[in-house]
């Protein structure tokens, strides 16, 4: 299928000469071309410029296009969400009913609340179960205009439900037009049956959890939450050590709830990404920067839990590449609106209109080592593309809490027209 969209009133393209993630003023670099059109030749994009000279170039391809008229519109890259607990059993509506009541943290988990509570939860669910569940977000993510997502495991703590964590997303993956980028995270919390005796489990995730999950091919990346009272930095680093070895990529919940070298470790490993990091230490930013490790921040867990937000100018600032997602999860941050999260980072993080769109398109995509296939519109990239129902890129930022997306393409293909799900 060949597809021409003109007439944009802005084509943002995220085009650049530097290669990787970007950092400081080139995360305001967005290369905006006015009136411009995007070619697409099956699942690639073949051009981005002016309509007459796409015409010029490659006619005939031009004259058997199925065309897009995006006059008063902006097209930009599918928005990639790179952080998420996509596969998950049951909600938790009534933790945010306690907290709004003054429940503390600990007064909910002892009311049998917390991750424990989705662990039981997700491993009563069926695969059937959470496979159709898991279908219906990732159709709400592809209206927002999402057309990447990551899906951790982690609301298992026990080999079979993480496993079948992995297979839903691994089949979510094969049959949805969303692309799922599986990470285990047998590391989220230590079960209950182990407590007092955490260096026990550690070595179950080390020696059991994690040869399966690369003898499968279950999973891309390995995640570990490194957070006082959860998993400590040398136990964090015995697991990422052990995941890179099979050759899982290592990545870390860091800096969550109070600092905790997180953040150091997160360069110290090699780590892709560190993500929450809303209490980071300034070294541990500095570190960071120096490795180039990607900070992934979620001013939706922050805005949910009415925490701190992390520290996205200084990061930006100080050199760190940043990305943001929505950490979609059914009890800190139970939001499929990756839009709205734009606006939180511009509201409360000091990040600019142009960052927020780098943050959630091609550093994003770099976060899941997809930067060189998605995140940009460029040719020979994968034709992921967004058409949004406003006049420039800046009233995306301005007219917050919306979904302005009108038309998404995906692998070539329009999967939404109008707002509306087409399949």
């Amino acid at each position: 299928m060949t597809i021409l969209i003109k007439h944009a009133n802005e084509v943002i393209t995220l085009k650049s000469n530097a290669k990787g993630p970007r950092t400081r003023e080139k995360m305001r670099e967005i290369a905006v071309i006015e009136n411009g059109s995007v070619l697409i030749e099956e699942d690639r994009i073949i051009a981005v410029g002016a309509f007459e000279q796409l015409a010029v170039d490659f006619p005939d391809l031009v004259k058997k296009a199925d065309t897009i008229d995006a006059s008063g519109k902006i097209v930009m890259p599918g928005l990639v969400d790179c952080h998420t607990h996509l596969v998950h059993g049951g909600t938790r509506e009534q933790e945010f009913n306690m907290r709004l009541n003054g429940s503390t943290y600990m007064e909910i988990m002892n009311a049998g609340g917390g991750i424990h509570a989705t662990t039981k939860r997700t491993r009563e669910t069926s695969f059937e179960d959470l496979y159709a569940k898991s279908m219906q977000h990732l159709d709400v993510f592809l209206k927002h205009g999402v057309t990447t997502v990551e899906a951790k495991s982690g609301y298992g703590l026990d080999w079979e439900t993480e496993k079948k964590q992995l297979e839903v997303a691994k089949k979510l993956q094969a049959t949805h037009d969303v692309d799922v980028v599986s990470t285990f995270m047998g590391a989220h919390a230590v079960p209950r049956d182990y407590k007092g005796r955490e260096d026990v489990f550690v070595d179950i995730v080390i020696h059991d959890m994690l040869p399966k999950v690369a003898e499968l091919h279950l999973a891309e990346f390995n995640d570990v939450f490194c957070e006082k009272g959860v998993f400590t930095p040398a136990q964090s680093q015995r697991i990422l050590e052990a995941g890179k070895a099979l050759g899982l990529t290592p990545k870390i919940h860091a800096d969550e709830i109070e600092p905790y070298k997180g953040a150091e470790l997160a360069a110290k490993v090699g780590a892709i990404s560190a993500e929450h990091l809303l209490v980071a230490s300034d070294e541990g930013i500095q570190r960071m920067a120096e490795a180039g490790t990607i900070a992934v921040l979620l001013p939706g867990t922050a805005f949910f839990l009415r925490a701190p937000f992390a520290r996205g100018r200084l990061m930006i600032d100080k050199g760190v590449p940043v990305a943001i997602s929505t950490d979609f999860n059914p009890g800190s941050s139970p939001t499929l609106s990756l839009p709205f999260i734009m606006n939180l980072a511009c509201m409360h993080m000091g990040m600019t209109l142009e960052e927020v769109l780098t943050a959630t398109t091609i550093n994003a995509a770099y976060a899941l080592n997809r930067g060189e296939q998605i995140g940009s519109l460029e040719a020979e990239k994968q034709a992921d593309v967004v058409i949004l129902d406003v006049a420039n890129y800046k009233q995306l930022q301005y007219f917050y809490g919306m979904n302005h997306t009108n038309t998404v393409i995906k692998n070539g293909r329009i999967v939404v027209r109008d707002g509306i799900l087409l399949n």
